[in-house]
Formats: C-alpha cells, sequence, structure tokens
C-alpha cells in the first residue's frame, strides 16, 4: 500500500487556467491581425487609382458628370494650331465653355489629366507620331496646345511626309502629324485604252487602293518615330469619296486586282492585315504602336449631305447612344462599332496597344462643332478643341506611362 508521501503530486489549478486564457487570448488576437490584414490588402488592391500591381481599371466604360466648377488647366480657344472649324468658342457656339466642364469619370477608378511638364520630362528625347485621318489631327492638335502651354521654345518641324510637326527644343520632343485617308496607297482609276481584267468587267474608272503598300506620308515613319498612334475608318465608307458606281474603290495586290472585285470592307481588312506587319517589321526597336479605335459621329435626321444636324447640347443618355450606333438599327453612325469590329479582329496576336475612345465619345453628341463659324453643313464628326479629345490625350499618356512603367 502506497503510503501518503508515495502519491502523485496534483498540479494547481490557477496557473494552468491562467495558460490556457493566454493562449486562447494570443489565438484570437492573431486571427483577428491575420484578418485585418486581409482586408487592409484587398482596400490597397482596389484602389480607386490602380497601380501596375492592381486589378485593371477599365477607363472606357463609366459615365459622364457635370461640374461647374471643373476647368481643365490645359490650354484654350487661343492656341493658334486649333483648325477654325474645330475652335468652339471663337465660333460661338452655344455651348462651347459647357463643353470642358463635362468630366469622364471611369467605373471604379479615376482618369486623372496628364500634367503636360511631367510629360515633357518623362518623354525627353521622344518623336511621336499621329498617322491617320482628320480625326487624329483633332487629337495632334489637342496634344500640341496642352504642351505649348507649358513649354512655349517650340520649332516648326515635320519629319519626311508629315503634315504638321513639332518640336519642344527644351526637351528634344517631337510631335508630328502624317495625314492619311486609308493607311494604304490610293489614287484615280481610269479604264486603259488596251483593256484589261477590270475593263472586262465594265469598270471604267474609280479609285485604285493597293492594299499592300503604305502611303507614303507615312511610310517612313516607323523607322523614325518612337511612338505612333494609328487610325482609319471614316474614309471607307464615305459615298461622296467612293461611289459605289461612278467611283468605286478597286482593290490591287501584289499590283494585280483582285478579281472578283471586292467590297470596302474586304478590302479594309486586307489593308489592316498588311499595315500592321508592315508596321512591325518596320518599327525601331523598342517602338511603342498604338491603334486608336474609331471616333463616333452624331448626324441625326440624314447624313452630313442629307441634312443631318448635331444640335444636341448636353452628352446623350445610355439608351440613346444605343439606339443611334447599334449595329443592329444600321442606322446613319454605324460605322464607328462596323470599323472597330475589323481592327479589332486584325489586332488581335499583334504587338500593337488598343487606345478604346469610342464608347465614352459616343455619349458626346453635344460636343462636336455643329455650324459653329459659319459653316455650310453641320460638322458631327470632328470634335471642338478644347474638347474630347483631351480626354483622348489623357487616356493615350497614361497608356503610355503604364507601357514605358511595364517595360
Amino acid at each position: 500500500m502506497a503510503t501518503k508521501d508515495q502519491q502523485p503530486k496534483k498540479l494547481p489549478l490557477f496557473p494552468l487556467l491562467s495558460l490556457l486564457c493566454f493562449a486562447s487570448i494570443f489565438l484570437a488576437l492573431s486571427l483577428s491581425l491575420s484578418k485585418r490584414a486581409s482586408i487592409s490588402n484587398e482596400t490597397i488592391h482596389f484602389r480607386s487609382t490602380p497601380t501596375l500591381t492592381s486589378t485593371p481599371c477599365n477607363y472606357s466604360h463609366g459615365s459622364w458628370i457635370y461640374d461647374p466648377n471643373w476647368i481643365p488647366n490645359k490650354y484654350d480657344s487661343t492656341c493658334k494650331e486649333i483648325f477654325k472649324g474645330w475652335n468652339c468658342i471663337a465660333g460661338n457656339k452655344s455651348n462651347a465653355k459647357d463643353i470642358i466642364k463635362w468630366r469622364w469619370q471611369p467605373n471604379g477608378c479615376d482618369l486623372p489629366p496628364f500634367d503636360p511638364v511631367r510629360f515633357l520630362q518623362t518623354f525627353r528625347d521622344t518623336s511621336i507620331g499621329f498617322v491617320g485621318d482628320s480625326l487624329n489631327r483633332n487629337m495632334f492638335v489637342s496634344l500640341f496646345c496642352s504642351l505649348k502651354r507649358v513649354s512655349s521654345d517650340v520649332k516648326k518641324w515635320r519629319p519626311a511626309g508629315a503634315d504638321r510637326g513639332f518640336t519642344f527644343l527644351l526637351y528634344n520632343l517631337t510631335i508630328a502629324y502624317h495625314r492619311t485617308n486609308l493607311l494604304a496607297r490610293y489614287g484615280r482609276w481610269s479604264a486603259n485604252a488596251n483593256g484589261g481584267e477590270l475593263e472586262s468587267l465594265g469598270y471604267k474608272e474609280g479609285y485604285r487602293v493597293d492594299v499592300d503598300i503604305p502611303e507614303g506620308t507615312w511610310a517612313d515613319a516607323p523607322s523614325f518615330h518612337d511612338v505612333l498612334i494609328f487610325n482609319t475608318g471614316h474614309w471607307w465608307w464615305a459615298p461622296s469619296k467612293f461611289d459605289p458606281v461612278k467611283s468605286p474603290m478597286l482593290f490591287f495586290e501584289k499590283n494585280q486586282p483582285l478579281i472578283p472585285p471586292v467590297l470596302p470592307a474586304v478590302g479594309l481588312d486586307k489593308v489592316l492585315k498588311h499595315m500592321i506587319l508592315f508596321v512591325e517589321r518596320r518599327m525601331r526597336p523598342g517602338g511603342i504602336k498604338l491603334f486608336r479605335t474609331q471616333s463616333p459621329r452624331h448626324f441625326e435626321g440624314g447624313d452630313w449631305d442629307q441634312g443631318g444636324s448635331c444640335p444636341r447640347l448636353q452628352p446623350l443618355s445610355t439608351e440613346k447612344v444605343e439606339e443611334l450606333f447599334s449595329l443592329k438599327n444600321n442606322g446613319t453612325n454605324v460605322e464607328s462599332r462596323l470599323v472597330n469590329q475589323h481592327l479589332f479582329k486584325a489586332l488581335k496576336g499583334s504587338s500593337f496597344h488598343v487606345l478604346d475612345i469610342t464608347h465614352l465619345s459616343e455619349f458626346r453628341a453635344d460636343a462636336h462643332p455643329a455650324t459653329a463659324g459659319g459653316k455650310k453643313h453641320d460638322d458631327c464628326m470632328h470634335w471642338c478643341l478644347p474638347g474630347i479629345t483631351d480626354i483622348w490625350n489623357d487616356l493615350f499618356i497614361m497608356n503610355l506611362n503604364s507601357i514605358k512603367a511595364r517595360n
């Protein structure tokens, strides 16, 4: 039988309970801190101004917000490079000063206006080329005026083939505009008296479009510029220029006519394919290539030569945008979404970056020159300056900064 001294010792109850309580409190605090850290990380991840590591913001979708106190500190109507027909303030358009008080608010993030001084510093010793129709000139002029306001030491200088060009001497930054309506080379065509394949089909005149040859105005641009931004589209369905009966577009490839002749939509696909390959082969090492999506027109009541006009003084509602631009309705302004279908298809798999300005611009039926300056026909295609193309440049430069940071 065991004696009293040989019985096992009992542990005190209070210290054991204290130890268990301490362990429980420590575990609870750890879980709480872990959860807070997780929430904190999520908050940083979804900030309205995204960083390179955050979920990218789709700046092309959002809404226009009217702010009577919003005064973008960019430039005004005194910039001499603004084409007279686009200067809506000088042209006495009734809502010209209100146009810039509508601020684009992307869903879930912000689009800050670009800082022209910082841009000049960041892109010192850089050459930027805008290649396309007059809508790209619209955008080019907007950028020039913004930069000219903060750096007036500017020299006119045009790279080979360019329509306009300027160098900001303190920064050795050049921006230029290369005019091209179709990207491809084109010109008048007349039937040969000796006959030919097109002549045998009854064609007497039209426009020859060489789908595999770039227009000379920009052929040297990829080997000269560090950044190129392209557009095309407005001339592809322009019956006043390329009448399908009197002056049709006749497409050539490898110096031979495409037989049977193809429609402009097929010609556009071929041109985009060849021009994208041309640029990718010729672009200087490290160069940045962007393609801007189609700028929408806002003719109502007919096209420009059929009495169409754009009298609106405020942005459109979402419902009205769909009514005017839906492919199903096949209306006067369907061109923008139609061109984009061809564009996205052609750019797939290429090294081009897409600058998508179409949807945010579809709302702004109020921001065209219309009859400002005494025009005979409403201009519902180009944009007032200052105006919407300033927002395009905010997007353009945000894209450039993002690409530069990644590289």
